[in-house]
């Protein structure tokens, strides 16, 4: 998508990274002239990567949790700041001559939440909306792809075999709720596809959940 912004708009296309409760957008930018790298504005921000287990401070270089302490804001300072992004600080330095460490690109997050859309989506929130509706089943899958540059996701869910034998008017109507329900807690419409009981892989202890099938 990026490529195909870049070349219809004849533009440079850049990464800034930043979260709404540090500051927002600003706290790192892609090397205009390198591509190497976010310089993260170190007269602002102080970052560290950490162990997401033990909270140990890593070396540069090595990968990690971010944390952040803000330098300069006001009124609302945070120190310390798990941002719960995995990446790491790159200590070589940069050939365009600014002094400014530089980040990586996040590679994921350490907790469970999910990006769909722009959105922050966590399974938990689909999961509680699923157990509050007759006939699902307690087992789901929420499949994770990218169409056209545009996320999609699918929710399978389980339900109870009178369920979906049932004649096809009422297999839609469960549908059309399951949707309507998810759209209200979510913000973000989301497919859903109906399966038989037992039919999802079942795991011991935490059950994988999620399947993301989207390239980063």
């Amino acid at each position: 998508m990026r490529d195909e912004v870049e070349r219809k708009l004849n533009i440079k296309a850049v990464d800034i990274y930043g979260l709404s409760e540090v500051m927002g957008p600003g706290v790192a930018m892609q090397c205009l002239e390198t591509d190497c790298g976010m310089h993260i504005f170190e007269d602002h921000f102080l970052p560290e990567i950490i162990d997401p287990d033990t909270g140990e401070v890593l070396p540069p270089g090595e990968q990690g949790e971010l944390v952040i302490t803000t330098l300069t804001k006001e009124a609302y300072p945070v120190i310390r700041y798990r941002t719960r992004g995995l990446t790491r600080l790159l200590p070589e330095p940069c050939p365009c001559g600014r002094t400014f460490t530089r980040m990586h690109r996040i590679f994921g997050r350490t907790d469970d939440i999910l990006i769909i859309k722009g959105v922050n989506v966590f399974p938990t929130q689909i999961e509680s909306v699923l157990f509050d509706i007759d006939g699902t089943a307690p087992h789901y899958r929420i499949v994770v792809e990218c169409e056209n540059h545009q996320d999609k996701a699918t929710v399978m869910v389980e339900v109870k075999e009178s369920y979906f034998f049932d004649e096809m008017k009422k297999q839609g109507v469960l549908i059309d709720t399951i949707k309507s329900r998810l759209a209200s807690e979510l913000g973000i419409s989301v497919a859903v596809k109906l399966v038989e009981e037992k039919t999802l892989e079942r795991f011991e202890g935490k059950g994988q959940r999620v399947i993301d099938k989207r390239k980063i």
